[in-house]
This record gives C-alpha cells, structure tokens and sequence, in this order.
C-alpha cells in the first residue's frame, strides 16, 4: 500500500478571523482556532505524519469556520448542524475519522467556554453539533 500524499494547505478566500456574538462582543477566531488545533495535535499526535504542517494551517481554517458557524447559528443566521454535516461528507469522503471532527468539536467547545466571556450558547452549540456527528454512522 502506497503512502497517500499530503494535503495541499487551503488557499482562496481565508476563513473570517473575527465574528460578534449575541451581546455583541467581538470574537478573535484566529486565537480560538489556534488553541483548538494545539489542544488537538496533542490529543492526535499521528496527524503531524499524516497531514504536517498542512493539515495544522486546514485545523485552523476549519475551526475558524466551525466556531464562525456556532456564533451565527446562535445568532439564527445559519444552521450549524447543517454547515457541520457538509464538512464531515466531506472528509468523510477524503477518509477523515468523523470521531475526530467530533472530539475537535468537543475541543472547541471547551476553548469557548474558557475564553469567551458570553459565549456558553456558542460553547453549547458546538457541544449540540459534537453529538450529531457521532449520533450519525455516515454522511455519504
């Protein structure tokens, strides 16, 4: 079995590095996803050979969007179980464990509840869409 070739990072447009929650607070999502990935890369210590720094700059752009996208679901602009189930077919079909998105969403839902004053409904969203990840076999 031939060894499968690292991601490219992302490129195009970047992920939202800010976005306000309720109370209107400002949200730094470039620092939230940073400590989510580290807390992650040393939870999956095996990612940094699979992936390398590629799959660390992907870590953070998708946690900008996840905690983007929990914001704004509790804002009522979007639906976060929804924008969650396109990202997990997606790596679903690129063979990402799916019980790795959840734990990540797990992961980030704890570095909210830490660091944002005001953000227990993101915090709990991000725990909601943990849960559907695991409560589904697949999303293919």
């Amino acid at each position: 079995m031939s060894a499968r070739p690292r991601p490219a990072p992302p490129s195009g447009q970047p992920p939202p590095a800010r976005a306000e929650i309720a109370d209107g607070s400002e949200v730094d999502l470039e620092a939230l996803a940073r400590e989510v990935c580290e807390r992650y890369r040393a939870e999956y210590p095996d990612e940094e050979g699979r992936y390398g720094e590629a799959g660390m700059a992907w870590c953070r752009h998708d946690n900008q969007h996840l905690v983007n996208w929990a914001v704004l679901d509790t804002r009522a602009y979007v639906s976060l179980d929804e924008q969650v189930a396109w990202l997990a077919k997606v790596l679903e079909a690129r063979e990402f464990p799916l019980d790795r998105l959840a734990r990540d969403l797990d992961i980030a839902a704890a570095v909210v509840a830490e660091r944002v004053a005001g953000g227990d409904a993101v915090a709990a969203a991000l725990t909601r869409a943990a849960e559907m990840v695991r409560s589904r076999p697949t999303f293919l």
